[in-house]
Formats: C-alpha cells, sequence, structure tokens
C-alpha cells in the first residue's frame, strides 16, 4: 500500500508495534479494581465500577499521583498482580503490540506489608503467559523517587535474587526536588548486576535540562522516558542521537498533566531522526491504550501513515530486544504494510 496517507484505526490498530512506556500498576481498570477489592476484603469507598470511574480524575501529576498511589491498596496476593498483568496484555495483544518492556513499583507495595516476591513472581508469570497472546514481554522494575536513595537502595538489593525476571531499572513518580544524581548509586549498582537503565525525565519540570543531562552524562542511560524537554538543548539532542537513544513519549497522558501533548516536540525530534516512541503510559487512567496514542498523536500533529510506520519501527529499535529479534520485527512492519488492503 501507499502509505502516505491518512492513517485508520484499523490500520493503526493492526501495525505491529512496542511498548516501551508503560506502568502495570497504571493499568488497573475500574472494574478490575472493584473484584479486587471485594477478592480481598478492601474497603475502597465505591461499591460500583461508576463510582469507582468518578475518582480517575486529575488535573497535574501531583493530583494524578494523589489518586493512583491509594488505587493499588486493593493489589495484596500473587494472584493479583498476575491478573492484573495479564487483563494489560490481553489488551495490548488486541492493539497490536507485539513487545512489552513494562514498568513496575515494588516500593509502592512493599511499603504497605506486600513482600517483593509476591510483586515480581505474579507479574513475571503473566509476561512469561503473554507469549500465548503473542506478545514478548519483560519487566522493567522501577524506584519510587520520592522515597529516599536508601529505600531504592534495599529495593534493589531484595530484587536482584530474581534479576532474571526483570531487564531493567527505572525510576518514576514526582521529579520535584528528586533529580537523577539522587540516584545515581542504585544505578551504578543495576548496571554491575547486568541490568539496562532508564529513567524518567517528565515534562516541563523545573530543571528538565538539568535531568536530562544528568541521565545522559552522568548516569548513562539505555533511553529516556518522556524527556520531550531535551528539545530546549540541541547539544542534548544531538548527543541522544548519536547514541540511538530512545525518547518514550506518552502523546495522551501529556495533555492530562498539561496543556500541550507535546506533539509538536514529538515530531520535531522524530524529523531530526531521534528514536521517539509513542506509549500509553498509564491507560487505565489516561483512557487511551497504545493504538489510541498513535491516533491522537496523528491527528494533532497531521501525520500520515509513513510517518506512524517510523514511529512504530522507532519502538523496536528503541527497545532492549536482541539485533536478530529487531530486524525480525521491522521486517514484520514491512511485511504489514505491503500486505495492508487499499481499498
Amino acid at each position: 500500500m501507499s502509505t502516505a496517507i491518512v492513517p485508520t484505526p484499523a490500520f493503526v490498530v493492526g501495525l505491529p508495534k512496542a511498548e516501551l512506556h508503560l506502568h502495570l500498576e497504571g493499568t488497573l481498570e475500574p472494574e478490575l479494581k472493584l473484584e479486587l477489592a471485594r477478592r480481598n476484603g478492601v474497603d475502597i469507598g465505591q461499591s460500583t465500577v461508576e463510582q469507582v470511574r468518578a475518582t480517575y480524575e486529575f488535573d497535574s501529576l501531583a493530583s494524578f499521583l494523589g489518586v493512583y498511589y491509594p488505587a493499588m491498596n486493593v493489589l495484596v496476593t500473587e494472584a493479583d498482580f498476575y491478573d492484573l498483568a495479564t487483563a494489560y496484555f490481553r489488551r495490548a495483544a488486541a492493539d497490536g503490540v507485539r513487545r512489552v518492556e513494562a514498568f513496575f513499583d515494588p516500593q509502592a507495595h512493599t511499603s504497605r506489608g506486600v513482600s517483593i516476591e509476591t510483586v515480581i513472581l505474579g507479574y513475571h508469570r503473566a509476561a512469561m503467559d503473554a507469549a500465548d497472546l503473542g506478545v514478548s514481554a519483560e519487566l522493567i522494575l522501577c524506584f519510587l523517587r520520592d522515597f529516599s536513595a536508601e529505600s531504592a537502595l534495599e529495593t534493589l538489593t531484595s530484587a536482584l535474587p530474581y534479576k532474571d525476571r526483570f531487564i531493567g531499572v527505572g525510576l518514576d513518580s514526582d521529579e520535584r526536588e528528586n533529580p537523577p544524581a539522587k540516584f545515581a548509586a542504585v544505578f551504578a549498582l543495576a548496571r554491575e548486576n547486568g541490568l539496562k537503565l532508564t529513567m524518567h525525565c517528565d515534562i516541563d519540570q523545573a530543571g528538565s535540562i538539568e535531568n536530562i543531562r544528568q541521565v545522559l552524562e552522568d548516569i548513562q542511560v539505555d533511553r529516556i522516558d518522556h524527556g520531550t524537554n531535551i528539545v530546549e538543548n540541541p547539544e542534548l539532542v544531538t548527543l541522544v542521537r548519536e547514541r540511538g537513544l530512545g525518547l518514550t513519549c506518552c502523546p495522551v497522558s501529556n495533555s492530562f498533566v498539561t496543556a500541550d501533548m507535546k506533539a509538536v516536540e514529538m515530531v520535531a525530534l522524530m524529523n531530526f531522526g531521534v528514536l521517539v516512541t509513542v506509549n500509553s503510559d498509564d491507560p487505565a487512567y489516561f483512557g487511551a491504550y497504545v493504538a489510541d496514542n498513535y491516533l491522537a498523536l496523528a491527528e494533532k500533529a497531521g501525520l500520515d501513515t509513513s510517518e506512524l510506520v517510523l514511529l512504530a519501527k522507532n519502538s523496536f529499535r528503541a527497545s532492549w530486544l536482541s539485533d536478530d529479534e529487531k530486524a525480525a520485527y521491522l521486517a514484520s512492519i514491512d511485511d504489514y504494510v505491503a500486505g495492508y488492503p487499499t481499498a
């Protein structure tokens, strides 16, 4: 087919893609939250799906986190974590996702008495079973940056016996006064243990450029999550392009926590040769899974199908797959495009 046309939802859904910025806890749909609350006898203050959905309201990163973390109280057993992740993998497969490198936040659970073993084993079992859905899945253990560096180190130390069950470490949560440098020693230890590194550099934060500089020059991450403020520093843009590092951008979630989707910045970076990728972040809360994010960005920026194909290819190029695996997925995109009906 000719790809220089306006993308349709059917084309975008079927387009093979990887999702690299997805918080498993952010896939907790109201229906499952209510089911888990009843299963575990947790009083969440709501008794209907509509009441739960009404609580998923926020207008900033801080207000979002104020909703997000209390919702996790319904996750108690290994089966709960398995069910949450499995529900996401099913939804991702329906969106054409063939590879997932998913975040999880163990401190949000261990801090309320759930063992890290319970969290990791439940999520990992779901990731392995995702293969039956045609999805290759790996986990990224994230540290909460508004917790102490000592807590992050304790979390990593307790997780290392299970390091064959996750592929890397990340950094998320409230960025204010919690720069990447705070966790430099923890990330160095993770690197020593053969783990990949990524960090959130949220959009429009105080000190955004300095934080991006730290992750690139000091900590030397393998990928950056969000990171579109990098456009403010051309030298850093060139650096990230030369290193072939991916930016895991999330158009719809951007529009919830700031007035701007950052579409202009994403397209400019993509056109400069940076590996910009499109992801859904916390889709249960933002009401948009990954195909919805592709379509939202296409509409906002006026992208055609050839540009969405490039974004899909970027998602595999920026992944932590082997070169041979990347080549196979890239070929599958070419085959999909070549075989897609034009009428």
